[in-house]
């Protein structure tokens, strides 16, 4: 499919993407704020700077978008038909830095939780699923 906008246009959307704050982050963070569920946001000293940290449950939350982290079988995770190589290497590099944040904070002792940013579009259930997960980490 070729691009609508322009090569100008798009590089300035493209810059114009956020790393922090997205609408999906704040999303899940209030979700889990309304559930009653504490948190610090992006803290840089754990591997990765996880998007949400429940320092009391020792778990994090990262919320990733479908297309950049390559959700398996979400319709929002199609590579553009332009320039395959680079995005194959693109979004290879992405899951495989993916995986490394989640083996360094698992092997320091944190539960690791990824949302689907497609998830979001069924709030309710999102939280069950995460409730559900961050309080089976609590030992008595």
């Amino acid at each position: 499919m070729t691009d609508r906008i322009s090569k100008r246009q798009r590089s300035h959307v493209m810059r114009s993407v956020g790393r922090t704050d997205t609408g999906p982050e704040v999303e899940v963070r209030s979700l889990l704020h309304r559930s009653g569920f504490r948190f610090r946001k992006n803290v840089r000293s754990l591997p990765g700077t996880p998007d949400i940290v429940l320092p009391r449950y020792r778990t994090v939350v990262f919320v990733h978008g479908c297309f950049w982290h390559q959700h398996p079988g979400c319709r929002r995770a199609t590579k553009p038909a332009s320039r395959q190589e680079y995005w194959d290497a693109k979004l290879a590099r992405n899951i495989e830095r993916d995986r490394e944040k989640s083996d360094r904070l698992i092997a320091a002792g944190w539960r690791v939780i990824v949302v689907w940013e497609c998830e979001t579009a069924e709030p309710a259930k999102l939280i069950d699923r995460l409730s559900t997960v961050i309080r089976d980490e609590v030992k008595p």
